[in-house]
């Protein structure tokens, strides 16, 4: 896939690919704009790190498919609505 505006691979980066089973990798959203929502439609589990629970997206994939650019707008937008 061509860089554009919904669609970005930085192949130099010193962590890429950050998921190694993908074939393409948007890193548009690199560090995810959604990890604040409750209702996050991504892979997030709760951690126990230091004694605090956290929510570790490691395992997600879903803002680095490049299908899902339009519906992390349409969330994006819909919690900037929400505030």
């Amino acid at each position: 896939m061509k860089n554009s505006f919904y669609y970005f691979e930085n192949r130099d980066c010193q962590y890429y690919p950050c998921h190694k089973e993908m074939a393409e990798m948007n890193c548009l959203f690199c560090y995810c704009p959604l990890y604040f929502l409750s209702d996050c439609p991504g892979k997030r589990v709760q951690i126990e790190r230091d004694g605090k629970v956290i929510l570790s997206c490691m395992d997600c994939d879903y803002p680095h498919r490049p299908e899902n650019y339009g519906e992390m707008m349409k969330l994006l937008q819909k919690a900037i609505r929400e505030r």
